[in-house]
């Protein structure tokens, strides 16, 4: 009973290895066969069946890895990530074509050397853009920039209103759209106003004549901006005398605004009103002044 039993066994084995199996191995092993020996190219069912899945297992798993990278980012940010995704899922798709191609029995080298020539080529002449990209992603990424942040780039200062994976918009004081490359992020120092805190120290410089009552001077600069528009009560602004000029005492007051952008609208009221104060009071602005002593040489008579 028991050999009877090993018997069926073994003719089950046979019949799956022998006749399934075969038969699978056959159909997959269908196809074009070129050449002989060392230069024999294959290209069978089985092949393609495996370029197909690997396609599909590559775009599934950068699919995953897509969603994990973005699931916390806002839906604008996601959507600027789909393209740097289709160009990875390219070159995993070519990767693949290559491998494909070495395992029918192609000899790809020659067409590695000549893509890494190409590659080589393509990096330096689009160096600057991969550069932006990448700066992109980590400003996306770490939220060091974002939409309505005010910023300073090669001394100008604008608001962000727009940012891409390659280029940052921001719109200028006087209305003027600039165009960041985002690898300036990396690269240069950017100030960043609105993460530097909630409100930003400013300050308007003054020079006043010498004689003049500097306890007067420093309470007329503070109500200059006491009742200012756009000027908070706290921290509360403070004056500074800085220094002895050439022609003048020269002093600062420092106040503190919620919005740079309007900086040099508030700082130009400021001014005016400094200028009433100190007629009011009799405080001179001197200008720069300069004593000029001449000389005259006796001349001297010969006999």
């Amino acid at each position: 009973m028991f050999q009877e039993t090993e018997k069926v066994t073994d003719k089950i084995q046979e019949v799956v290895q022998e006749d399934i199996w075969g038969a699978i191995k056959s159909f997959l092993e269908l196809g074009f066969h070129y050449g002989k020996g060392d230069k024999e190219i294959h290209i069978t069912i089985g092949l393609l069946l495996v370029v197909t899945i690997s396609f599909f297992v590559a775009s599934f798993l950068l699919k995953t890895i897509r969603k994990l990278f973005t699931r916390k980012m806002e839906e604008v940010d996601k959507l600027k990530f789909i393209s740097v995704f289709k160009f990875i899922k390219y070159i995993t798709y070519v990767i693949v074509v290559f491998a494909s191609l070495s395992f029918s029995g192609f000899n790809i080298t020659p067409f590695l050397a000549a893509s890494a020539a190409l590659l080589v080529g393509l990096g330096l002449a689009l160096q600057e853009l991969f550069q932006d990209i990448i700066g992109g992603i980590f400003i996306i990424i770490d939220k060091s920039l974002l939409v309505g942040d005010i910023i300073e780039v090669e001394g100008k200062v604008g608001r962000v209103i727009d940012i891409k994976l390659r280029t940052t918009r921001a719109i200028t004081r006087d209305d003027k759209i600039i165009i960041i490359p985002n690898h300036k992020f990396i690269t240069d120092l950017i100030f960043n106003y609105t993460q530097n805190h909630r409100s930003t120290r400013e300050f308007v410089r003054v020079g006043v004549a010498y004689g003049s009552n500097t306890e007067l001077v420093r309470e007329l600069l503070l109500q200059s901006v006491a009742k200012q528009s756009g000027v908070l009560k706290s921290p509360k602004p403070f004056v500074l005398f800085e220094d002895f000029g050439d022609s003048a005492l020269v002093f600062s007051i420092h106040f503190f605004i919620s919005d740079s952008f309007v900086d040099p609208k508030i700082k130009s009221a400021i001014r005016f009103t400094i200028d009433n104060l100190f007629r009011e009071n009799n405080i001179t602005i001197p200008f720069p002044q300069r004593d000029v002593h001449l000389f005259t040489q006796a001349g001297i008579k010969s006999e």
